[in-house]
């Protein structure tokens, strides 16, 4: 049990250093120093990141519930 713990904080670890990188169009309205934009850049990528955690979340919470159903 603990191995997978720390196997996936290791991935997650080295999954982060590649989080940087940027899309061409995303680096060109970075690079034009026009700071709202930016914001506005990092803002919809951060809105569009949350929604497949949310589903994800939402799933396991399902099978979490169904397992539990299944004990009693």
């Amino acid at each position: 049990m603990y191995k997978k713990i720390i196997l996936f904080l290791v991935f997650s670890f080295f999954t982060l250093c590649n989080a940087f990188s940027q899309c061409a169009m995303c680096k060109a309205v970075v690079e034009n120093g026009d700071v709202d934009m930016a914001e506005g850049v990092n803002n919809g990528i951060t809105y569009l990141m949350v929604f497949p955690y949310l589903l994800i979340g939402f799933l396991f919470f399902v099978i979490y519930r169904y397992r539990k159903q299944l004990k009693n």
